[in-house]
C-alpha cells in the first residue's frame, strides 16, 4: 500500500492483481457535506459508466443483473451498496475490503471518475498526484532492474574468475582477494578508484561504491562485467584488461550521457518533473 496527498487529504493506493486501486473511502473525506458512496452508485450515469468499464475489462460481468440495476438506477426509492453491486454483477472495478485497511477501493479509471463528484479541481489534482506516484515508482523500478542486471552479470564475471584465474588449493581468504582484485579492475575502469579508496573518501556512506552509481553507470557496469569475463577467458593480463575496459567505459558513458542531454534539450520539462 502507498499513499498520495490530494488537496491535504491522504489517500491510499493498493495493488490488486497488478492493477492500481484507489480508496474512495479516503477520497470522501475531501467532500463537503454529507455524501456517501451509495449516493454515487445509485446515479444512472454512474451505473452506465461502470457498466461500460466492466464490459471492456471483465469477461465475467453479469449483464442480466446489471440490466436490472440499470433499470432502477436514479429512482428515489432505490439504493445499492458496493458489496451488493459486486456480488450481483461480479464486478471487478470496485472492491469492498475489511480489516485494518478496509474500505471501498476503485480501479484508478473509476476513482478518477469518482473524483469529479468531489470536485473538478479535486479530480485534476488526484490524476496529477497519481501520475507523480507512478513516475516515481517506474523510475525506481528502472534503477532496480539495472542494479539487478549488474548483479546477474557479475555472476558471469565471478564464474569466469573462478574457472580461469583461481588456481588449485588456495585458501578462502586468498580466493576472496582474487575476486576483490578483479572487482576493483571494474571499479577503476568505470569510477576511477578502488572500493577501498571510495570507502576512505566516504566514511559516512553505507554500502559500497556501486550502491551510489547512477543509471548510466550501472548500464555501463553490466557491459564491463561481460566484457571482462570474455577478456579473462582470452587470457588477457590485468593491465591490458584495465586499459581496454577503461577506454570502453569512457566511450559508453559519453554516448549514454550525450544521448540523455539531447533528450533533455528536446524536452527540458522532463527533468524538472523528476526533481
Amino acid at each position: 500500500m502507498t499513499k498520495i496527498i490530494v488537496k491535504e487529504t491522504e489517500i491510499s493506493v493498493i495493488r490488486i492483481e497488478n492493477e492500481d486501486y484507489i480508496s474512495l473511502t479516503d477520497m470522501l473525506r475531501a467532500k463537503d457535506g454529507d455524501f456517501f458512496i451509495s449516493d454515487w452508485l445509485r446515479n444512472r450515469n454512474t451505473v452506465e459508466f461502470l457498466g461500460i468499464w466492466e464490459r471492456l475489462n471483465n469477461p465475467h460481468f453479469n449483464y442480466g443483473e446489471y440490466a436490472i440495476i440499470r433499470s432502477k438506477a436514479g429512482l428515489n426509492n432505490y439504493k445499492i451498496s458496493v458489496k451488493e453491486w459486486v456480488e450481483k454483477t461480479k464486478a471487478m472495478g470496485l472492491k469492498a475490503t475489511a480489516g485494518r485497511y478496509g474500505g471501498t477501493y476503485a480501479h484508478k479509471d473509476i476513482a478518477f471518475e469518482f473524483g469529479m463528484w468531489i470536485s473538478a479541481e479535486f479530480k485534476i489534482y488526484l490524476i496529477k498526484e497519481f501520475q507523480r506516484l507512478k513516475e516515481q515508482e517506474y523510475g525506481q523500478l528502472g534503477w532496480d532492474i539495472k542494479r539487478n542486471l549488474a548483479k546477474i552479470n557479475y555472476r558471469i564475471h565471478t564464474n569466469a574468475i573462478q574457472k580461469y584465474l583461481i588456481p588449485e588449493e588456495i585458501s578462502k581468504s586468498e580466493e576472496n582477494l582474487i575476486y576483490a582484485s578483479e572487482a576493483d579492475i571494474l571499479n577503476l575502469a568505470l569510477f576511477g578508484l578502488t572500493a577501498k579508496e571510495w570507502r576512505d573518501k566516504n566514511p559516512h556512506f553505507l554500502g559500497n561504491i556501486r550502491d551510489y552509481a547512477d543509471v548510466f553507470q550501472l548500464v555501463c557496469l553490466s557491459n564491463l562485467e561481460n566484457l571482462n569475463a570474455l577478456f579473462i577467458k582470452e587470457g588477457l593480463g590485468k593491465a591490458e584488461r584495465l586499459q581496454k575496459l577503461n577506454s570502453i567505459a569512457i566511450e559508453q558513458m559519453t554516448i549514454l550521457t550525450t544521448h540523455h542531454h539531447r533528450l533533455l534539450e528536446k524536452n527540458p520539462l522532463k527533468e524538472l518533473k523528476k526533481r
